[in-house]
């Protein structure tokens, strides 16, 4: 592991404990050269789960990719790091737990649910993108059901 501060190549690890309910290992690492410590999270890689896409390619499954698409509508919402990584978690283990390929289809509905309990702005925020509202009637038919 290399040292973000001063890049140097040999950095030992200090303390290593479970994280994430047991998903994750938490290690806290130091820099022999500089003394600097930091952080990393070491996670079982999904890779062997395929996203089939709207027109029917697929594409291996990237957490940064849809993280990076939840704090998008996330975006000045009083959501944690912790709540979107438990919310991915969750996810992430119901559709591994099935199959080796899911619709995005399936991906963008199931954020839409967690979202609308954790935070109503961001879930309209990714359903605009997600279910390409078509005009404002639309979107204002979604948002009537969010709020009654």
């Amino acid at each position: 592991m290399h040292c973000p501060h001063c890049k140097c190549q040999d950095t030992s690890v200090i303390d290593s404990r479970l994280a994430e309910e047991g998903r994750a290992v938490r290690r806290r690492r130091e820099c022999p050269k500089c003394n600097h410590r930091f952080t990393t999270f070491e996670r079982q890689e999904l890779s062997s789960l395929i996203i089939v896409k709207r027109d029917g390619t697929r594409e291996p499954y990237s957490r940064t990719k849809l993280e990076r698409g939840i704090w998008l509508a996330c975006t000045k919402r009083p959501v944690s790091q912790n709540q979107i990584d438990d919310l991915l978690n969750k996810l992430e283990e119901k559709w591994c737990a099935n199959k080796k390929e899911v619709a995005s289809s399936t991906i963008g509905t199931d954020v839409m649910r967690a979202l609308r309990k954790l935070d109503k702005v961001a879930y309209i925020r990714f359903a605009s993108v997600h279910r390409e509202f078509k005009d404002v009637e639309e979107f204002k038919e979604e948002m009537n059901k969010l709020f009654d």
